[in-house]
């Protein structure tokens, strides 16, 4: 595997969980595949469980980690080809890549949308450079359109805590007070859309997402109906994709709270983390004994190691 940006990199679904469920119970079983190797994390956006599972991931396979906050710890970089270089960036992405590839095996990028030029969000213009021009595997930490790494844990923690072959599975728009990136979303619905599970996405009129990533998902406009018998309720704000980056709504009466989930079949509750209480997410929701946010973040460190050790394996 030579990079990981979407559910096509893995390869088989299956596969990519019974390693995960290895992986999980033997974390340090491969640690010999990373001595001597390097991983630079590199971060242009902020982070926490993606920071630290990732760090614990590479660890775990006997990796050393260099971790760079870009807009605090280096040199500002452009990233326009063409551009004249007279303004507060001294560094451009051409020269900056093959350098830090130069001092790694892998690395992993976390950059988010800009949310003002969907075309240029959508074709990748970051991440791709790094392919181009970096010489060395790459890890999506979530880029402008995914978060490949996050859905990979999400569907491993359904897997883990699903009570039917099949199960209804519910992903969600809630209220939130800033515009927010489709890149969470986008990527559910990848990874539920390969997966044994039956998926509906409910959202406001105006929040439809890529309708290249929905075709064949089931839109439900009314909240209420969409919960009725869900095995889990996936919660996630995302801006308007066709009104690219604007918040449409903070419409409150879409928080999920005791009143929706009641109407679920004794549905789990799961979110990726942060999350607004009483916004997204009532308390009584989000601290009940339903909530697997915890467990959720945790298999973070599990879904990383599967991509590491399968970089690893291929270097």
């Amino acid at each position: 595997m030579r990079q990981f940006l979407t559910v096509d990199d893995i390869g088989d679904v299956d596969s990519a969980l019974t390693e995960a469920r290895i992986l999980k119970r033997n974390p340090h079983g491969f640690s010999y595949l990373g001595k001597n190797k390097t991983m630079i994390l590199l971060f242009f956006n902020s982070s926490l469980r993606t920071r630290l599972s990732t760090q614990k991931a590479a660890r775990n396979l006997g990796m050393e980690v260099i971790v760079l906050d870009v807009n605090k710890d280096s040199w500002k970089l452009e990233s326009e080809y063409g551009v004249i270089m007279d303004g507060d960036k001294p560094e451009h992405l051409r020269e900056a890549i093959p350098v830090i590839g130069s001092y790694c095996d892998i690395i992993g990028i976390r950059s988010f949308a800009s949310l003002t030029d969907k075309e240029a969000d959508y074709t990748e213009e970051l991440i791709n450079q790094f392919i181009e021009f970096s010489g060395v595997p790459i890890v999506s930490l979530e880029s402008a359109t995914r978060h490949p790494l996050q859905a990979f844990a999400d569907l491993f923690t359904i897997e883990e805590y699903k009570r039917k072959s099949k199960p209804k599975v519910v992903l969600t728009w809630a209220p939130h007070p800033r515009a927010l990136p489709q890149a969470v979303a986008n990527s559910f619905v990848e990874w539920m859309k390969v997966s044994d599970v039956d998926l509906v996405v409910t959202h406001p009129e105006g929040y439809e997402l890529d309708p290249s990533l929905m075709e064949g998902v089931k839109v439900e406009h009314d909240q209420k109906k969409a919960f009725e018998n869900a095995d889990f309720i996936y919660a996630k704000n995302w801006s308007s994709f066709t009104h690219y980056g604007q918040i449409l709504s903070k419409d409150r009466s879409w928080t999920v709270d005791e009143e929706k989930m009641a109407l679920t079949n004794e549905a789990y509750f799961m979110h990726c983390l942060p999350v607004r209480r009483n916004m997204v997410v009532s308390d009584g929701v989000i601290d009940s004994s339903r909530s697997i946010v915890i467990p959720e973040a945790a298999n973070r460190v599990v879904s990383a190691q599967v991509v590491l050790k399968r970089m690893l394996e291929k270097l």
